[in-house]
């Protein structure tokens, strides 16, 4: 067990270390499409890249949600066969999303023996995901 001090620290010396073993200039929330980005999450149990559709309009989350599922089959054929979609998700702060995800199971931001293989998780897939977006962005941003 961590103390919340600890486990912030862990957290930090994670995502440091990340940034340093892989620079690379993300997309994540700079996509242009309001309400639309690129997340990264690791907790205790396992480890995500995720497109999250957050906007607080459901007509225009609906709208966005649809031009995802209709790229579904290039996603998961040509770029993360793993990847899930879940229309409705709630985050721990009760906000409803709807959220398109690849995780990775049994790996914990407080065991450092499973951050390497993390890492390298998180940089494959959201450079996938990265590509993907670039490829079909003017389809979810029309």
């Amino acid at each position: 067990m961590f103390s919340k001090a600890a486990s912030k620290k862990l957290r930090q010396d994670f995502w440091i270390a990340f940034g340093k073993s892989y620079p690379n200039k993300w997309t994540l929330y700079d996509t242009k499409i309001k309400g639309l980005s690129l997340k990264f999450h690791f907790d205790l149990k396992r480890a995500l890249v995720s497109i999250d559709i957050e906007t607080s309009d459901l007509a225009q989350r609906i709208q966005l949600w649809e031009k995802l599922v209709s790229l579904k089959s290039i996603l998961v054929e040509e770029y993360v066969p793993e990847a899930q979609f879940v229309d409705y998700f709630v985050l721990e702060n009760s906000k409803e999303i709807s959220r398109v995800y690849v995780q990775k199971e049994n790996v914990s931001i407080h065991n450092k023996n499973s951050w390497q293989e993390t890492m390298q998780f998180l940089n494959t897939n959201m450079g996938l995901l990265e590509s993907f977006f670039k490829e079909y962005e003017p389809i979810l941003s029309s």
